[in-house]
């Protein structure tokens, strides 16, 4: 699985060349990619483990391509990080070369692969999302078919099911998230991507019977997941053990991945409320402040003290934390129709087309420590559209969704605070967001203050754990 790291690191990097110029890592990257590109063989295959060593020199691999992709080999998930690499890299740089790789491995997965050739599925989902990224930007239908089929074939073909990897039944008749669940979580994103771009009701619903089941029964208050390291798998329902907790860096990533979908798919703030949770918790305690040292596992609980290291024999998750931070600023908003969505408070600028205007929005202001954000709206020239601001769920008094894993210990006197232009603004919510429908002129400032308390925060006592336990929470961030 070695090769995904490269991929992953060159996506971080495309990201981070949106953001900024950099002609020498730019320079660097199109050096990788030369080796890449060298390294495909003449029918798109890539896989360089097998093309090094040879058939049957790792006993994940297999005798023959493919062999094994359904359980242990890493083909598949290599080439959906390589996907999501190539795709970045040409939004970034408009440069094809690594994209035009991806397009020849994928052309070989849509010959090799379907209801008409060889039935099987990822052993490590991964491929599904790079291949909706590459549908979405050459426009090929095939290969969101093909990302489609690798979901429907999961218990389907005629091969051994197992809960380890999802495969035990089909994919729009799990309601209950069980084994290895950075597999989970990338099938899950996968599944809200196709159901996104084909309508799939099927898959909607099993989407939103599978968050139910995380959300309220196997989230920790972290936003992590994971209660086993011995699977690196989810627990039983209200199993979230302390000092045991696993909570991998990946997973973390993977959910706030799976949560903005659902959000894309809803526009229900609640989605947002677990990503935020799990960005400031999971994926911030992964990486340390200097940025050169992470935690596979997250625990929650130490009696032996726990130490970030510099680097893991499976490395999957500082190569994650590289790809995932320069991304981050593609989070805080969303537009649809006439509407901006601001779901995340980080001072940022960034300019949307809203139809056919262009619309400036100016974040400042020092949240998480401080309440206050004070959003500007610049229009090109003044417009009619909404604004949509989320007040998070630790706000407006719900722990977490619906109160029901989670809840406060005790009710807050002080409420959030909206004011546009210095008028205050009656907070009626829809889905968790405040709707500002007006005529918009450049310079209209909107002011959110937001009550950051220390809240005390019960567990549902069905988590034997934290009986006669709170955590200590301010604003989004857990204490302890």
């Amino acid at each position: 699985f070695d090769d995904s790291d490269v991929s992953k690191v060159i996506e971080g990097a495309a990201y981070a060349l949106s953001a900024d110029e950099d002609p020498e890592l730019e320079a660097y990257v199109d050096s990788v990619i030369s080796y890449m590109k060298a390294a495909q063989e003449e029918d798109g295959y890539l896989y360089t483990y097998r093309t090094i060593m040879g058939n049957d020199s790792h006993p994940w691999i297999g005798s023959k391509r493919w062999e094994k992709t359904h359980i242990l080999s890493h083909e598949l998930y290599n080439l959906g990080h390589m996907f999501e690499a190539g795709v970045a890299y040409y939004q970034a740089t408009h440069k094809r070369e690594l994209l035009d790789v991806c397009i020849k491995a994928a052309d070989l997965l849509c010959k090799d692969f379907g209801w008409e050739a060889l039935q099987t599925f990822p052993g490590h989902q991964e491929v599904e999302i790079g291949l909706v990224k590459l549908y979405r930007v050459t426009g090929e239908k095939k290969y969101l078919d093909l990302a489609k089929f690798f979901l429907d074939a999961r218990g389907k073909c005629n091969l051994p099911g197992d809960a380890y990897n999802q495969s035990h039944k089909p994919v729009i008749e799990q309601d209950e998230a069980v084994g290895h669940y950075v597999r989970a979580l990338y099938m899950y994103t996968a599944m809200a991507d196709v159901a996104a771009l084909t309508g799939d009701m099927s898959y909607i619903e099993a989407s939103k019977k599978l968050w139910e089941d995380i959300a309220k029964t196997k989230l920790y208050i972290t936003g992590g997941v994971g209660a086993a390291g011995g699977h690196e798998g989810f627990g039983g329902k209200y199993e979230l053990p302390n000092l045991t907790a696993y909570c991998e860096t990946c997973a973390a990533i993977a959910n706030v991945f799976w949560n903005e979908r659902l959000f894309l798919l809803e526009g229900d703030a609640k989605y947002i409320d677990v990503l935020e949770r799990a960005l400031y918790n999971n994926v911030l305690s992964g990486v340390s402040v200097s940025g050169d040292r992470f935690f596979y596992p997250n625990p929650l609980e130490s009696n032996y003290g726990a130490n970030r290291s510099a680097w893991f024999g499976c490395a999957c998750c500082p190569s994650n934390v590289s790809r995932f931070i320069p991304s981050v600023s593609g989070y805080v908003y969303a537009v649809k129709d006439d509407q901006i969505y601001v779901n995340l408070f980080i001072p940022t600028t960034s300019t949307f087309k809203v139809g056919k205007r262009d619309i400036t929005i100016t974040q400042t202001g020092n949240m998480p420590w401080e309440g206050l954000t004070e959003i500007t709206v610049a229009p090109a020239k003044r417009s009619t559209f909404s604004v949509k601001v989320r007040i998070p769920g630790w706000a407006r008094e719900e722990a977490a969704p619906d109160n029901e894993l989670y809840c406060f210990k005790d009710k807050s006197a002080k409420k959030t605070v909206v004011k546009v232009n210095g008028q205050s603004v009656p907070i009626q919510l829809d889905k968790g967001y405040l709707t500002i429908h007006r005529e918009w002129r450049k310079g209209d400032k909107i002011t959110v203050n937001f009550p950051l308390e220390v809240r005390r925060v019960a567990c549902n006592t069905k988590v034997t754990a934290n009986l006669d336990k709170v955590a200590l929470q301010r604003g989004p961030i857990v204490y302890c």
